[in-house]
């Protein structure tokens, strides 16, 4: 976990290579210390015990004993255990040797440097239950240089003679409960990839799934469900959940601990051909859910309760919220009859996702033990919070979210396309209005997410430590935790720079037609051939590259040969129509990109000695409508013969950057040198770039560096305060200079958000000079057009018009009105500007 590094710092824990005088010698002259264990511990603290000492022997070189018997321990020894559970760790307690303050939290841990009579030094970790003991022992594992992506990414373990425990004593705790990912989507890649490696989704390849899982420190897991069901497919896989400590749930569509699958395959519950529907065949329904909890009363599980169509799609047209209802009080007996105690003792989600919110604004009743469950709009906006002023419910409130989603207005399954800046903005929203029972993630095939599968999860354990500047500072931290320090920053910002470039636009959005009504992506693609020319320059030691060809070199190279592809075939559009012979060159030139697609796709999957083999099948090129191609389509190419040829002259390829700030003028207007001046009919401001801001008495203005298409963002804090009104005057303000007089445009560049209160919509207000503010508002809805719009561009732009703006200069303020607005970029407009894909902009002088 990344939050780890940052706890090297710290006095107490520290985790150093070189020898402590005080601490606690983890290794010492390449020895590594022995681990102990109570010999009848819970089954996950021995598996991580056991794992602890695999890992002091990856640092180490040499072996590290696992013990049963203090007795057996010939110098340092690292005991790991639960409280209440282990007679040592009893005994150190009762000896006030350790803390037991831990007693009763929730996965909590402490880790203690302190003397063991009859064993000497011992850095001792006891867990408040088993996973706390987990947590611990695995964090320790992280900051000694065990990557949780060493096995999912080929990540190596840098070699220490000397690895040192600064004296004293840590604790720590995650702040929301249940934390986790959702395999999904997961056909060609994953499943390929999982039946050539593993014969098949099954309990040996969960063991890797729960171990990574836990060394994320998240605790949940949703498990892949395209065609599969985990407990019919590998009964084994549920007794491996509970070896490692994993909580299991199903699918926010796949009710009662049954997967959908099981549903059209069953033949020993009578109910293989009836129709998933509650009026219809509600005893067999219940016979089948039935047979879920009989078959998961004796793990650890979230129950999934309620209901949607079968194939995840709407149960039935309009609201059906009554029907909801009695579903889920039917379901909840069930819960109650087989477990044989009342139903709030079972943990409970009710996931209202797409139309199943609309019952629950529509009144619909929920049990107050059942935790509900948020959802985004399947593009990384939160549809709907819980009110922050309302009373806490038992079962709390969740988020379930998307880095990748099957759907309209398009699939995005292939690649990264997720800012982990955009991810925080919306996450610590949810936090902040007290969703902090559940966060889980839809991470698709799981690789290539593990960038911000890492950070969704580092957040999700304390929310309040990911603050703006540990957000900034997290690329190079996990660079870092991946690669070294050597070149973590030049890492970080290729990290930053691809998600943002992948961010503007899903790559199965993309096709030659944008690359001509949008010169400027072309500029993107130049961007793109940028960081290929830089990355050699970070790139670590070759110890590295698998790992760095996995998580940094083949998502750049693979999306800037993607662009590259489209703008060739423009290119070759363009010159056929001109008639020119330079069609047949960019054709060429396509067709190799095209070609040069398949290799880094091979060469991906040639890695390690053919480890991840399918896991790049995904399809992603020629894309017609929101479902993926059966097969990479070449994009339609014309070619020009030779005698019919006019002989023009080749397109330069210059590109005017329309979105660029036209210079930097010092004037007494602008104290802090930012006055921004008209350039081809439009003045762009990126809104960092203030003259002044105001803030209130409850809420500041912050910029968040990176958030969104072009260069920053600026949101209030905290997100969930009151709206404020203009009288109150947090503001934004913007010093302009305009050189005609002309009938202008104001617009306000926004990130797509919805709004989270379903109030209406969001508002922002603005005005230029003196003039009265105006309000703007926005209700973007998924699956309406402006919603399509938004999200395919990654943009959401509002207008005001301005009459009879005069030439010279000028200020523009925007007030803040709602939280959860995030400010890009103010433009004015005096004229017509050539369409613009808002490429990565230029600072001003000094910036």
């Amino acid at each position: 976990m990344i939050a780890a590094l940052v706890l090297t710092t710290l006095a107490a824990g520290a985790v150093d290579f070189k020898p402590s005088k005080t601490g606690f010698a983890l290794i010492a002259n390449g020895k590594p210390a022995a681990v102990y264990v109570d010999a009848d511990a819970a089954k996950p603290v021995q598996r991580v015990a056991a794992d602890f000492a695999s890992d002091l022997e990856k640092v180490s070189g040499k072996p590290a004993i696992v013990i049963h018997d203090l007795k057996d321990a010939k110098g340092p020894v690292v005991i790991i255990g639960e409280i209440g559970h282990s007679p040592v760790i009893d005994g150190l307690v009762a000896s006030g040797k350790v803390s037991a303050d831990i007693k009763g939290q929730w996965e909590a841990y402490r880790q203690t440097v302190t003397a063991v009579p009859g064993a000497g030094k011992a850095l001792v970790i006891a867990g408040a239950d088993p996973r706390g003991a987990v947590y611990g022992t695995y964090d320790i594992s992280a900051r000694m240089g065990v990557s949780p992506w060493y096995w999912w990414a080929d990540v190596p373990v840098e070699h220490h003679a000397t690895v040192s425990v600064a004296a004293g004593s840590r604790m720590d705790k995650p702040a929301v409960k249940y934390r986790g990912f959702f395999i999904n989507d997961e056909e060609p890649s994953f499943g390929g990839w999982a039946r050539e490696k593993f014969g098949g989704i099954n309990h040996k390849l969960y063991a890797k799934v729960f171990e990574l899982d836990l060394r994320l420190k998240g605790n949940y897991l949703w498990p892949a469900m395209w065609g599969k069901a985990i407990a019919a497919d590998d009964p084994e896989s549920l007794n491996t959940a509970d070896e490692y400590g994993v909580v299991l749930g199903t699918s926010h569509h796949e009710p009662m601990t049954r997967a959908q699958d099981e549903w059209h395959r069953n033949t020993d519950q009578g109910v293989t051909g009836g129709k998933w529907d509650y009026t219809k065949n509600a005893e067999n329904l219940r016979t089948f859910w039935r047979g879920g909890m009989e078959r998961a009363k004796t793990h650890e599980y979230v129950v999934t309760v309620g209901m949607r169509g079968d194939g995840d799609e709407p149960m039935t047209e309009g609201t059906a919220t009554q029907l909801m209802e009695t579903i889920v009080a039917d379901q909840r007996k069930i819960i109650a009859e087989v477990t044989g105690k009342p139903a709030s003792e079972t943990p409970q989600v009710w996931a209202l996702y797409k139309e199943v919110q609309d019952y629950y604004d529509h009144g619909m009743k929920v049990p107050d033990d059942v935790t509900l469950l948020f959802s985004d709009d399947n593009w990384g906006q939160i549809r709907r919070l819980p009110d922050p002023t309302a009373p806490r419910r038992a079962g709390g409130y969740g988020v379930y979210y998307h880095f990748d989603y099957v759907g309209g207005p398009r699939n995005y399954k292939w690649i990264n396309t997720n800012q982990i800046e955009k991810t925080w903005q919306q996450m610590e929203l949810a936090y902040e209005t007290g969703a902090d029972r559940l966060w889980i993630v839809n991470v698709g095939d799981i690789k290539p997410m593990e960038y911000p599968l890492s950070f969704f999860l580092d957040m999700a354990w304390n929310p309040k430590a990911m603050t703006p500047s540990a957000l900034q500072g997290y690329p190079k931290a996990w660079a870092k935790q991946q690669f070294g320090a050597a070149h973590a920053a030049e890492i970080g910002d290729i990290l930053t720079r691809y998600s943002q470039y992948n961010a503007r636009r899903k790559p199965e959005l993309l096709d030659a037609k944008m690359f001509e009504t949008y010169p400027d992506l072309r500029m993107l693609s130049l961007e793109y051939q940028m960081q290929k020319h830089f990355m050699p320059l970070a790139q670590p030691g070759k110890a590295y590259d698998a790992a760095w060809f996995q998580l940094v070199e083949y998502p750049v190279l693979a999306s800037a040969n993607l662009y590259s592809l489209y703008d060739f075939t423009a290119r070759n559009h363009k010159a056929a129509a001109d008639n020119s012979t330079l069609a047949n060159t960019e054709a060429a030139l396509a067709r190799a990109a095209f070609e040069e697609d398949r290799k880094l796709r091979d060469q991906y999957h040639a890695l390690a000695g053919g480890k991840w083999n399918h896991m790049m099948d995904q399809t992603h090129i020629g894309y017609t409508g929101w479902q993926q191609p059966d097969a990479d389509a070449m994009p339609e190419l014309k070619t020009v013969e030779a005698a019919t040829a006019t002989g023009l002259a080749p397109p330069t390829g210059e590109t005017r950057l329309h979105y660029v700030v036209g210079g930097v003028e010092r004037d007494e207007l602008a104290p802090n040198g930012r006055m921004f001046l008209e350039n081809d009919g439009a003045v762009a401001v990126e809104a960092e770039y203030f003259a002044r801001k105001v803030d209130g008495k409850a809420v500041r203005w912050q910029v968040i560096p990176n958030l969104g298409r072009t260069l920053s963002s600026v949101i209030s804090l905290p997100q969930a305060a009151p709206a404020t009104t203009v009288a109150d005057g947090v503001r934004l303000e913007y010093d302009v200079k305009t050189v005609k007089a002309a009938d202008a445009t104001l617009k306000l560049y926004l990130a797509p958000t919805l709004d989270t209160a379903g109030k209406g919509g969001l508002r922002i207000a603005a005005a230029i000079d003196g003039r009265p503010a105006e309000t703007l508002s926005f209700d973007l809805h998924p699956d309406k057009p402006d919603w399509n719009a938004a999200v395919s561009d990654n943009i959401h732009i509002l207008s005001l018009p301005v009459k009879g703006l005069s030439a010279g200069k000028h200020t523009i303020k925007v007030y803040r009105i709602d939280g959860n607005v995030v400010l890009e970029r103010v433009v004015l407009e005096t004229g017509n500007v050539t369409p613009t894909y808002l490429g990565p902009p230029e600072s001003p002088t000094g910036k």
